[in-house]
C-alpha cells in the first residue's frame, strides 16, 4: 500500500486585544528601558492575526487531513472566547505572571489549541502577527543535543525576546 501524501492545512483568524509589556521579574526602571513605549502603564492594543497550521496524511475517504470546521472550533475556543477584546494582562490568568509578549502569546495559543484538537499531534505551527512587520512562529517543544526543551519559561529568561511596536 502506497503511503498517503502529507499536507499542511492553515487557518487564519484575527482578534483585538490590549496589553502592557511589563515583567514582574524586572524593576520599573528595567521594564521602562527594555520595553520602552510599550511599557506604558495604561497599555496599548493590537489587531493580531493568528495562523494555525496542522500537518497530516490526506485521508483517502475524505480527501482532507482534518475537517476545517474542527480546526475552526478549536481556534474559536481559544482566540475568541479567551483573547478577543481582552486586556491580556488583566483578563487572561496565564498572563498574570508571564509577560504578555507576542512570544508568550504564541505559546499560549499553541498550548490551548493543542488541547482542543481531537488529534493534538497534528498541530504543526502557530504564527502570530502582532503588526504587519512583526510576527512570532512557534512549533512546540524541541530536542537539542539530546535534551528536551519544553515551552515552560523560567522567570529569569522570560523577557529576553522582546516584542514591541518598534520598526
Amino acid at each position: 500500500m502506497a503511503q498517503q501524501p502529507v499536507a499542511l492545512l492553515t487557518r487564519k483568524e484575527t482578534f483585538s486585544a490590549s496589553h502592557r509589556l511589563h515583567s514582574k521579574h524586572l524593576s520599573d526602571a528595567e521594564n521602562a528601558e527594555i520595553f520602552g513605549k510599550c511599557n506604558n502603564p495604561n497599555g496599548h492594543g493590537h489587531n493580531y492575526t493568528v495562523e494555525v497550521t496542522v500537518r497530516g496524511p490526506i485521508d483517502v475517504r475524505t480527501g482532507m487531513i482534518m475537517n476545517i470546521t474542527d480546526l475552526k472550533l478549536a481556534m474559536d475556543g481559544v482566540i475568541f472566547k479567551q483573547l478577543d477584546h481582552k486586556n491580556l494582562d488583566k483578563d487572561v490568568e496565564y498572563f498574570q505572571n508571564v509577560p504578555s509578549t507576542t512570544e508568550n502569546l504564541t505559546v499560549f495559543i499553541w498550548d490551548n489549541v493543542r488541547r482542543a484538537l481531537k488529534r493534538p499531534e497534528m498541530l504543526f505551527e502557530v504564527k502570530v502577527y502582532e503588526t504587519d512587520k512583526n510576527s512570532v512562529t512557534y512549533r512546540g517543544p524541541y530536542i537539542q543535543n539530546g535534551q528536551y526543551f519544553s515551552n515552560k519559561r523560567s522567570p529569569k529568561t522570560s523577557c529576553n525576546n522582546i516584542s514591541s511596536d518598534s520598526d
